[in-house]
């Protein structure tokens, strides 16, 4: 396991409401910042580059605070999960956004807790309780909304990619809990380093080359990914998978859309049709019911722990 073995809690310490506005304000942001490096910058091999940048960094702090580098199976589970998470998602998002809008990528990657659902279930056989599986349906009626405004705005391609992307951030989610990793933030920073390294490999092998200098906003919106994106909120979220109730951990869900879709209208002049509108209600109102689903089987599980003492 890569978590703490400390009971996870719900409880809003202050480091947690740190965490969960840096996830909810900065990964709401990073849609927008990902269109800006997308005009001069190769998807896969920015995407790759932001993470190795943000991964050394963080593995040369954490040496010279005393810490370890990772055992070579640790490197390798580090490397599966930040092939999943940095390469099959935020690579996805990158390439996906080259022909969809940041608004509509957000409500794509905001399907997450719905795929996290029904893999945990693949995994421990728990399979969901009734308001889950209402969320799922919720979740998938959403997905259809998206493959049908990506079909209408002739961008069923990225539409297609984002969805991907959410299926693999979620498996990734799920493996982190469960695999042998490093310690404390040695964990994220070898899974960015990992991770950083493939999706780099993968661009290049994929044909993606620099024509030229990258322009000023692309270098700016590369290093907010770097330092807030990666280092600042990447970091924050595997904290919280590792400490807070997995509900409360990716109630980021239930922001970042709505801090995207409007960043996107405002500084992009991205058009907010009705297929956005519908996609990201449905979306929202699957991750309500996935949340209380959760919040159930847990009452649940305590009441049974109490009988049973």
């Amino acid at each position: 396991m890569s978590t703490a073995t400390a009971p996870k809690t719900s409880a809003l310490t202050p480091t947690v409401i740190f965490c969960l506005i840096s996830v909810y304000i900065v990964w709401g942001s990073t849609y927008l910042a990902i269109d800006y490096t997308l005009e001069t910058m190769p998807p896969l091999v920015m995407t790759g580059m932001r993470f190795l940048a943000a991964g050394l960094i963080l593995v040369t702090f954490l040496l010279f605070r005393g810490h370890t580098l990772p055992t070579g199976r640790q490197w390798l589970n580090c490397a599966l999960i930040g092939g999943l998470m940095q390469g099959g998602c935020v690579g996805g998002i990158a390439i996906a956004q080259q022909s969809i809008s940041s608004g509509l990528a957000s409500v794509g990657i905001a399907t997450v807790p719905v795929w996290v659902v029904l893999m945990i279930g693949l995994y421990t056989r728990k399979w969901p309780n009734k308001l889950e599986i209402l969320g799922i349906s919720f979740g998938m009626i959403g997905v259809i909304l998206l493959e049908i405004q990506g079909g209408v705005s002739g961008a069923s391609k990225g539409a297609i990619i984002i969805v991907v992307a959410a299926i693999s951030w979620s498996l990734g989610s799920v493996l982190s809990q469960h695999l042998k990793l490093p310690k404390g933030p040695m964990a994220y920073a070898g899974e960015m380093l990992a991770g950083g390294t493939l999706v780099t490999i993968a661009g290049f092998a994929r044909g993606e080359r620099f024509h030229g200098m990258p322009d000023t906003a692309a270098w700016l919106g590369w290093g907010y990914l770097v330092l807030a994106g990666s280092l600042l909120a990447y970091s924050a979220y595997m904290y919280l998978l590792s400490n807070v109730r997995p509900s409360l951990a990716t109630s980021y869900t239930l922001v970042t859309p709505g801090v995207a879709v409007v960043l996107g209208a405002w500084l992009l002049s991205e058009d907010i049709d009705v297929y956005t509108v519908l996609a990201v209600l449905t979306v929202l109102v699957a991750i309500w019911f996935i949340f209380k689903g959760k919040e159930a089987k847990s009452t649940t599980a305590n009441g049974e722990e109490v009988r049973d003492s």
